[in-house]
């Protein structure tokens, strides 16, 4: 057993929070403009598009974030593919964070009157005209607070790029646990360093929608 005072131990934890910052702010970046481009091409309503779009949706949605990191990094290995967890971990999140922001967006721009599109029409813009000018602007405002966040349970959701090998807050909790043999000590620390990354963007997320309420 490893003697570590409580300082140690939220200092080795900080070193590991690093990169569960990173992992989930590559997730989110990563997630974003893969949902944006879906949430265009399913708006262009391209024959068989829409449904393709839905159907991906659902399948990220509809399995749990586990099963999807195992196939990410297992699944590849069946093909003789080998990946590195921190490549698994990047592709499961990404896609799993596409999935529901291209739901949250198209839940914002469905928000949107059916009137500033035919307003839109009537003054002949183009499909990116449309976007750019008239519903992107609107759509925004509402977007931000969901897209804010849905960033919490990306956080989140990093813990189990653990169960793969990447060495994030949470395995670096369970290395410590077994060298300390302080499980308690160890995970409340965890606990208390993913609320530290997680309330300020709740927080965020709670102050942006209130402000838009009153700019309504």
């Amino acid at each position: 057993m490893v003697e570590f005072s409580v300082g140690q131990i939220l200092w080795n934890l900080l070193l590991a929070a690093r990169w569960t910052v990173v992992l989930s702010l590559i997730a989110f970046a990563g997630g974003g403009l893969v949902g944006l481009a879906l949430l265009t091409a399913r708006l262009r309503r391209w024959p068989g598009v829409p449904t393709a779009v839905s159907t991906y949706v659902h399948v990220f949605q509809g399995t749990p974030l586990l099963i999807q990191l195992f196939l990410a990094y297992f699944g590849l290995g069946l093909f003789g593919i080998n990946v590195s967890a921190w490549f698994a971990a990047s592709v499961a999140l990404t896609l799993y964070a596409s999935a529901y922001l291209t739901e949250i967006w198209r839940g914002c721009v469905d928000a949107i009157p059916r009137g500033q599109w035919e307003a839109a029409d009537s003054l002949a813009l183009s499909f990116g005209e449309k976007l750019r000018y008239v519903v992107a602007p609107q759509a925004l405002r509402i977007a931000v607070a969901p897209t804010v966040g849905f960033l919490v349970q990306v956080i989140k959701g990093t813990a189990l790029a653990s169960i793969i090998g990447f060495i994030e807050l949470t395995k670096t909790g369970t290395m410590i646990t077994n060298a300390t043999f302080r499980p308690f000590t160890v995970y409340a620390c965890v606990a208390l360093m993913y609320f530290a990354l997680c309330w300020p963007v709740s927080a965020c997320s709670k102050r942006l929608e209130r402000r838009m309420r009153r700019d309504r």
